[in-house]
């Protein structure tokens, strides 16, 4: 993407309703002011919560919100360029449910309350492979008990990914860490019992894993 392209996306969010971009200075020093009241303040509301982290181009949060329109979605990334096409398709469409977040993943405490949100989807996240990049996978120890905090007690994270290392990884921690893992399969697309919304909503990237014959895991889990 060219860098005037870059900058027409990111003025043309400054306009959309529908996206928040709170500064870093803002969310460390813990002043961000729809936290915990986002359904108050921003969808008006009291449906269930429902977040995508690191959302790319939106596709989840946008098709998720077209299955379920009793329950609000928020995409959350640092690349606001991405997310453009998703907070332009829910303005286009009417889709009043929807609300895109630019920031990082770590901060998320700070966007949302203690028991706040309802369910978390990570689709198709970097693995990051190196051991010395553990620290950066969105599901690993310290990333779920940030996911545990804003979580309500009943809480559930979905993880959809190609990487089989994630997937083992995943599993592997869960596991050992004592989790409640309530559906694992290691390609949905050969399991007729996989959820309506694994199968039915699929990523711009995930068609081209499709295309090269990758199969596509998934877990859902609740942390305890």
């Amino acid at each position: 993407m060219g860098s005037k392209n870059k900058l027409r996306r990111f003025r043309e969010n400054e306009t959309f309703e529908n996206v928040i971009q709170p500064s870093r200075e803002e969310l460390e020093k813990d002043e961000f002011s729809l936290k915990g009241k986002w359904n108050k303040e921003f969808f008006k509301n009291d449906n269930p919560i429902v977040l995508e982290l690191g959302c790319g181009k939106g596709e989840y949060t946008v098709g998720l919100s077209k299955q379920d329109s009793a329950k609000n979605f928020i995409g959350i990334d640092i690349k606001g360029a991405r997310f453009w096409r998703g907070a332009k398709t829910a303005i286009e469409e009417d889709l009043v449910n929807v609300a895109f977040l630019r920031t990082q993943i770590e901060l998320i405490d700070r966007v949302f309350a203690e028991n706040e949100v309802d369910e978390i989807w990570i689709t198709f996240p970097d693995p990051q492979i190196k051991y010395k990049r553990t620290k950066h996978r969105l599901t690993n120890t310290e990333f779920l008990q940030k996911y545990k905090h804003i979580l309500k007690a009943e809480g559930l994270v979905n993880l959809k990914t190609d990487s089989e290392f994630m997937h083992g990884y995943t599993l592997g921690l869960l596991h050992g860490e004592g989790h409640e893992i309530l559906y694992a399969h290691h390609d949905i697309y050969k399991n007729e019992y996989s959820p309506k919304a694994v199968r039915e909503i699929q990523t711009f990237y995930e068609k081209q894993y499709l295309d090269q014959e990758k199969p596509i895991t998934y877990i859902q889990f609740r942390i305890k």
